[in-house]
């Protein structure tokens, strides 16, 4: 596949941060034009038209969501950019930030143009620092310039940046948890709805973009929509589901990888040929066990495990929004890639998982609260060489019982962590009963931590 960038185009360029070298690259002539010739309701509709599809996890189509705004509001209108990537091994957004800001900011502009916010809320992960203070100057730049602030460009529109660093948690990626943790307030996400777009921050409508998904916007509304719809795949004609995956695609590679990186492909390539052609292979000359395709929370793709329809293994689906769901993953998620080798135990990345969503449950809701903690004491168990093969049927249940899939919380955040737990217990299930038979303790717990039980 021959692709050239258009996302990372700039970000190897000298000065590549500064508004003076995005000018010299075209930079926000786009905007301008916009401002000079459309109206913001000309605006949703093209970008409704492109089929933009959110690439912070969901995948909902981005002109549908502007679209939900209530018409002739009074106003204010807010736009909230969730740059709260924290995703384990996602960093497309961060690359984005750090080395090609004003091509997001540009979008920024664009977008609450298009939905007549006058203030935008960039809401950015608190251990981003170096993309904190690049955006910092980068909007400082702006209001320099004249491109932020009253009146821009003598159009009567006037729109104001509030650049806002949370505290570090995974919830606040959760747009109402966003919300709630940009007002102040504990991240606890609300329940939808009214959803953003009627009642959002300040109980104000708000639309909730994510980084990549801006940046799209930006080059949508400068090359087009026929170009966009070019790349990428069609709807499926057996799935009146399916909307579509088009446009670009940042995807990040992770885990036991020969060159880990940040690739910038059309939707729908390979996991086989992203992570052989692009990321070098598997390290060390090992063979891929199992892939995460979108992060943690997406679950676990199998690669030596056949399709049902023939068309090779689980290692050959395609990375679009319908692609992992068809091996039984929650989606596509943020595109960021992890490669778990041959000679790695499931029971440990699992055990990993575990930790990370009981840490991070915001605790709002008990199946979450209670269902992440006894997930993680099984897999303590099981790490231990202390594990019943009925844990692994106990832990499928609590899986299964947790969040918005059966209707038992708030937000998805148990979704995301029930599914890696499920899909790994059912496509190597072969693998945890033979180490519950044979009593084997993982040889990342130390000595001391197996203790005689009573």
């Amino acid at each position: 596949m021959n692709y050239e960038p258009v996302l990372l185009a700039r970000i190897n360029k000298p000065r590549s941060q500064q508004l003076e070298g995005y000018r010299q690259d075209g930079g926000y002539e786009t905007f301008a034009r916009v401002l000079r010739e459309m109206k913001p309701e000309e605006v949703v509709a093209r970008v409704k038209e492109s089929g933009l599809r959110g690439r912070g996890g969901a995948g909902f189509p981005t002109g549908i969501k502007w679209a939900f705004l209530p018409k002739n509001h009074p106003g204010p209108v807010y736009l909230a950019v969730n740059a709260d990537e924290s995703e384990p091994c996602t960093y497309n957004n961060r690359i984005l930030m750090e080395k090609d800001p004003h091509q997001v900011l540009e979008g920024v502009l664009i977008s609450s143009y298009a939905i007549q916010a006058r203030v935008a809320f960039f809401y950015i992960r608190y251990e981003y620092g170096d993309a904190y203070r690049i955006l910092h100057e980068s909007i400082d730049e702006l209001y320099q310039s004249g491109l932020l602030g009253q009146n821009i460009l003598n159009s009567g529109y006037s729109l104001d940046i509030v650049l806002h660093r949370g505290a570090g948690a995974y919830i606040c990626g959760e747009e109402t948890g966003l919300i709630e943790s940009l007002e102040g307030k504990r991240a606890w996400p609300r329940i939808k709805p009214p959803f953003p777009a009627v009642e959002g921050a300040f109980r104000k409508p708000t639309i909730v973009n994510n980084v990549e998904t801006l940046a799209c916007v930006t080059q949508i509304m400068r090359r087009g929509v026929e170009w966009f719809r070019s790349l990428g795949v069609p709807p499926d004609p057996k799935n009146p589901r399916d909307l579509g995956s088009y446009g670009p695609k940042l995807y990040t590679l992770a885990g036991h990888v020969n060159e880990p990186k940040c690739v910038e492909l059309p939707m729908g390539v390979t996991v086989r040929e992203l992570v052989e052609r692009y990321g070098g292979g598997v390290w060390k000359g090992r063979k891929a066990k199992a892939v995460n395709p979108g992060g943690i929370s997406m679950g676990f793709l199998r690669c030596d495990l056949p399709l049902k329809n023939g068309e090779g293994t689980e290692y050959d689906i395609p990375l679009d929004f319908n692609g992992p769901g068809r091996a039984g993953c929650l989606g596509l998620g943020t595109g960021a890639v992890t490669v778990i080798d041959d000679q790695t135990s499931m029971i440990d990345v699992v055990h990993n998982v575990c930790q990370f969503f009981s840490h991070e449950s915001c605790g709002q809701c008990t199946p979450c609260r209670e269902g992440t903690g006894w997930m993680l004491k099984i897999m303590e168990r099981l790490r231990r060489g202390r594990g019943r093969r009925e844990d692994l049927d106990i832990l499928l249940d609590v899986a299964e019982r947790i969040g918005i899939i059966p209707g038992t919380t708030i937000c998805g955040l148990a979704d995301g962590a029930g599914w890696p737990v499920k899909t790994a217990i059912r496509k190597f299930r072969d693998e945890f009963e033979a180490a519950i038979r044979e009593g084997k303790v993982s040889r990342y717990v130390r000595p001391l931590e197996v203790v005689a039980t009573h």
